[in-house]
């Protein structure tokens, strides 16, 4: 019984010690990807996620598994857009999976803000577009995977309130496969320039 009870407690002793050293690992990645977020990557997207320049995406409550994702994709360089071969590779080749992910978790954790609205005209267009599609062009509604205001679902990116100039730069990397994703690829290629720019208005003012 005695040598029972030893095992028992010897157990339950190691795997506390294992819960221990997890938890600090994982307390140590936060304060590593706090620092990285507010030194270094928010020199382009701002500390909180909110870039001011258009050429940077926004971050703040964007998607943690689309942002871990993106991360890992630039680290492989398997995502090939033009700032990704420029940027990006070189950025997030030294990050390990649990840097990555406290990186991802802390962009999630941010307030989003809405941008700068547009013509209402062509807002009110690429709000119709984006919920709607365009059905004789074969453009299905975006919305069905990004969410009726682009806020994102699931596995599928947040959009609201993102630089419209990103978005169109995003949209014609589709267009010509350099980010070769099947789906965005199908749809970037039925939307003309004009629809381009009315989604990405929209979305912007969200």
């Amino acid at each position: 019984m005695l040598k029972q009870w030893l095992i028992v407690t010897m157990l339950v002793g190691t795997l506390g010690a294992g819960m221990a050293c997890a938890q600090e690992k994982d307390a140590l990645a936060e304060a590593k990807a706090g620092k990285l977020a507010v030194g270094v990557c928010g020199t382009c997207h701002g500390p909180q996620g909110i870039s001011q320049l258009p050429k940077y995406p926004r971050l703040a409550g964007q998607n943690a598994g689309y942002l871990a994702a993106q991360l890992k994709a630039f680290r492989a360089q398997t995502r090939g857009d033009a700032d990704a071969m420029g940027f990006m590779w070189g950025m997030a080749a030294g990050l390990d999976d649990p840097t990555i992910d406290a990186l991802a978790a802390y962009y999630a954790a941010q307030k989003p803000l809405p941008g700068p609205g547009g013509d209402a005209a062509q807002i009110a267009r690429g709000a119709e577009i984006f919920q709607k599609g365009i059905e004789s062009a074969g453009v299905p509604a975006c919305s069905s995977c990004h969410g009726p205001y682009g806020e994102g679902m699931g596995e599928f990116p947040r959009l609201s309130g993102q630089h419209a100039q990103y978005l169109l730069k995003q949209l014609a990397a589709f267009q010509s496969n350099m980010r070769n994703v099947a789906v965005m690829h199908g749809v970037a290629s039925g939307l003309k320039l004009q629809e381009m720019e009315a989604v990405a208005a929209f979305l912007q003012s969200r």
